[in-house]
């Protein structure tokens, strides 16, 4: 074994629930709503002042941070080297915090053909500029490939993502309240799961590193590729910007139609989309001023075209935020599901260092 993988195991692991509350469906056979599935792993000697409570997203559950589909081991096992106490989720409604899946109404799943586009064999497909450059894919990203049908056996359903993000604001609220003080580790569709989480427990998340989160603000992008490779919906998708949920703003808003939106084109380059964001002078956001936020973007990631927009549109709010690319800090060739891919742990000593750097 090597030395670091040995660092990695934990010195106790253990798990509980988040209860949620019960309800009664039509049966009349209470049900609880809302619980979810935590493991713990905490290290030999806790050596940081906070601990990580990883969330993963959408179609997923914890196992993205507990190892990869080739067999490594995963982010959780990085930080608890790293000295930090660790828990990892499986949101409400998926996976070990399952319940009664009839609780959440209609829900949906990722077809082979979804995984190979977006996350798995990119480069092969081009439905973005940037796809050509995914290099960092364990194995081929088709199906047959072990590895890839490792990962495909691992997703789960999901249920309609505004459920699923006011479902979790108070799960994730009830979780901190076990856990105290902590930094959010958040991916793709719990993005905004991590913003309401602030929300909810004000002066309780320290910092928020945010891979890849749900965005745009405000709208959904379709990517079609090559030339006109992507287009704004129409809806409004995240009515508070960056939540589908009310957020708190100052001065503050009765409703989210009291936001003024703009479209503003970005600097930076031509395959890098217009960002929505408010008209100014721009309302802050009180509930996330004071939390550390990295927003943590892939190279070859269908996001490196819009997480700047999530940026800019936090930074506008008044939140302290660095945007995170991975390609300068050396780490080239990682698409969206970079926890799993070949440079994992690379990508994890970036994101450790970013806390060292502020004490967290």
């Amino acid at each position: 074994m090597h030395p670091t993988d040995r660092e990695a195991i934990p010195a106790e692991f253990s798990h509980f629930f988040v209860c949620g509350s019960y309800v009664e469906p039509d049966d009349g056979q209470p049900m609880l709503k809302g619980s979810a599935y935590v493991e713990r792993f905490r290290p030999l000697e806790v050596t940081r002042p906070y601990p990580v409570v990883m969330i993963h997203g959408g179609f997923q559950t914890g196992t993205n941070f507990t190892g990869t589909p080739d067999g490594r081991r995963g982010w959780a096992h990085d930080f608890v080297r790293a000295g930090y106490d660790v828990y990892v989720v499986d949101q409400a409604g998926r996976g070990r915090s399952g319940q009664n899946g009839d609780l959440f109404g209609e829900t949906e799943r990722r077809t082979v053909e979804q995984i190979e586009m977006r996350w798995t064999a990119a480069r092969d497909h081009k439905l973005w500029p940037r796809a050509v450059l995914h290099t960092q894919w364990p194995g081929t990203g088709r199906r047959g490939d072990p590895v890839f049908d490792r990962l495909f056996a691992s997703q789960v359903e999901m249920h309609e993502r505004s459920l699923s993000e006011g479902l979790f604001r108070t799960t994730g609220a009830e979780l901190l309240d076990e856990t105290g003080p902590a930094i959010l580790l958040t991916h793709s569709q719990s993005g905004a799961l991590g913003w309401g989480m602030a929300e909810m427990r004000p002066g309780m998340v320290k910092a928020i590193l945010g891979i890849e989160p749900n965005g745009p603000p405000f709208r959904d992008l379709d990517l079609s590729g090559p030339d006109g490779w992507c287009s704004y919906h129409d809806k409004i998708e995240r009515p508070w910007g960056i939540a589908r949920h009310p957020l708190t703003f100052d001065p503050p808003v009765s409703s989210a139609s009291d936001l003024s939106i703009v479209r503003q084109d970005p600097d930076g380059g031509p395959d890098l989309v217009p960002a929505y964001m408010q008209a100014e002078p721009a309302r802050r956001l009180p509930n996330l001023a004071g939390i550390d936020v990295a927003i943590v973007s892939a190279e070859a990631s269908y996001h490196s075209h819009y997480d700047h927009a999530t940026t800019a549109f936090l930074a506008q709010a008044g939140v302290s935020v660095d945007h995170i690319r991975l390609e300068h800090e050396g780490q080239h060739g990682n698409g969206h599901m970079m926890m799993l891919e070949k440079n994992n742990h690379e990508i994890a000593d970036i994101l450790i260092n970013w806390l060292g750097e502020r004490t967290l």
